[in-house]
């Protein structure tokens, strides 16, 4: 039987002089109960939607309740999710009003022949399946336009085209059975224009799982995109590449283009990975041994 793993990120948009005690808290307690639950036999998938569910509930991520807003003021929420074992997807783009966009994106890889559902579409098929809606956004969402590396409402496309900034979450897990799965949800770059959607709900670019590797990405999405970040580090793995080689030649090869971000990955041995190019990104770990880990910059503090 294979020993479990795990590994979640809360976006790499971290800078040296904010205090991430309560991220850091949160993590670890995600990361804890996920363990529980791989320990009572839980599926890779289900665990990976479950910890993303956690992170978007937090409030302390730019996804789900800690969403920012676009420059129209509105809140447009990307997910995606991918099945290793059987390389089935789910994703919803720009979807708007409801709570757990990675619960929309679980509900469009099992209850639709599509992969991804955007915009009123998705909004319309996640009433369909009754989840849950957000009532007040004003007493929900937790960021109003000025939160961590935020760009106030009305700034212009030319500014954000040269600070494209970011958060997201993501959790890649291995189970007993050997499944690997990964799930990714964000609310985008700050200020972003009405209807951009960046790497977050493309399988391959911002998720990918399949007999190899876990992966998710966190970063300047368009630049994850432009390099099919995700899937790329398993064409390296299958190559031949080590795990953390792979990793770190796609950050490379995004920071060759101007780009920033990081990538958490995890192997179907249960190896773990997690290189960014930022200052910072916000990640924990469980590993095959049964030990918890947390870093936001380069130190460890387990």
């Amino acid at each position: 039987m294979t020993r479990h793993a795990l590994i979640l990120h809360g976006g790499a948009g971290a800078r040296p002089e904010r205090d991430y005690d309560r991220e850091v808290d949160n993590m670890r307690a995600v990361v804890e109960a996920m363990k529980i639950r791989l320990e009572a036999g839980a599926s890779a998938l289900d665990i990976a939607v479950e910890a993303t569910v956690m992170l978007e509930d937090s409030g302390l991520y730019v996804a789900g309740r800690g969403a920012s807003p676009n420059l129209a003021g509105a809140y447009e929420l990307d997910a995606s999710l991918m099945d290793g074992a059987t390389r089935k997807a789910g994703a919803v783009a720009a979807l708007q009003g409801f709570r757990n966009p990675v619960r929309a994106a679980r509900a469009v890889m099992d209850r639709t022949p599509h992969v991804m559902l955007a915009g009123e579409g998705a909004a319309l098929f996640a009433h369909d399946q009754g989840l849950e809606l957000i009532g007040d956004e004003a007493a929900w969402f937790t960021h109003a336009g000025k939160g961590e590396d935020n760009h106030p409402p009305g700034t212009s496309p030319d500014v954000l085209a040269g600070a494209l900034s970011h958060g997201t979450v993501g959790c890649c897990v291995l189970d007993s059975a050997g499944r690997l799965a990964a799930a990714t949800s964000t609310a985008g770059v700050f200020g972003k224009m009405p209807g951009r959607v960046g790497d977050t709900p493309i399988p391959g670019a911002g998720s990918w799982a399949d007999g190899h590797v876990a992966v998710s990405g966190t970063g300047q999405g368009e630049y994850f995109i432009r390099t099919v970040a995700c899937a790329q580090v398993s064409w390296r793995v299958a190559a031949g590449a080590t795990l953390d080689e792979a990793t770190r030649a796609v950050i490379a090869e995004i920071g060759s283009m101007g780009g920033d971000g990081g990538l958490i990955a995890l192997d179907r041995d249960g190896r773990i990975a997690h290189p960014f190019n930022s200052q910072g990104m916000k990640r924990a770990w469980l590993t095959t041994d049964g030990e918890i880990g947390v870093e936001v910059f380069d130190q460890a503090r387990a």
